[in-house]
């Protein structure tokens, strides 16, 4: 475990090697699993805020759910996340390019310079899930098969865990927080 000032860092997250590659898993994390994103309290806000400039860049089935049950949801777990097509299936906000692979229509209009908010901190952490406790935040490696390709990207390129998400780490704690965290894991 790595010890960064509020956060307990799984060590496979300096151990372990991904990169995404959406080529090759065509971005199965935004239709796979049991729920939608998970969402932090303040995402929640943003969402109801910025629905009405993200709602062109998602299908028309992911629009019908979200005025249906809304820009956020409560989960089968009591947990805030995004809405679902389906049976917690697809992300509402998803969108398919020319190329078959899913996006995120919420970072489709974030890099149009639509929007503010880039997309949920979860998928943006993703493979990290956090687990937020009273005095720390637990930060783990998500292990999912259909993620094996970006593994193996990883390793073919060298890219820890922690390198390939620099950004994400960044937005969540800062730019101090993520040179200690350097720090701790290179010495």
């Amino acid at each position: 475990m790595i010890l960064v000032d509020k956060a307990v860092i799984s060590d496979d997250i300096k151990d372990k090697f991904f990169v995404c590659n959406l080529e090759a898993c065509k971005g199965a994390c935004c239709v796979e699993g049991d729920a939608g994103a998970p969402l932090e309290d303040e995402e929640t806000l943003i969402l109801e805020q910025i629905y009405p400039l993200v709602k062109d860049y998602i299908t028309e089935e992911g629009r019908k759910v979200i005025e249906a049950q809304g820009t956020w949801v409560i989960d089968k777990d009591g947990d805030k996340g995004t809405p679902t097509i389906g049976d917690n299936k697809e992300c509402a906000y998803a969108l398919r390019d020319e190329k078959g692979i899913l996006k995120c229509g919420i970072e489709q209009a974030y890099l149009d310079n639509k929007v503010e908010f880039k997309k949920p901190i979860s998928c943006h952490m993703y493979p990290i899930r956090i687990t937020k406790y009273d005095d720390f935040d637990a930060l783990n490696y998500d292990r999912w098969e259909i993620c094996s390709p970006a593994c193996e990207l990883g390793a073919s390129l060298n890219v820890p865990v922690y390198k390939f998400l620099k950004d994400a780490l960044i937005r969540k704690y800062g730019e101090a927080w993520y040179a200690k965290l350097v720090e701790e894991i290179e010495g």
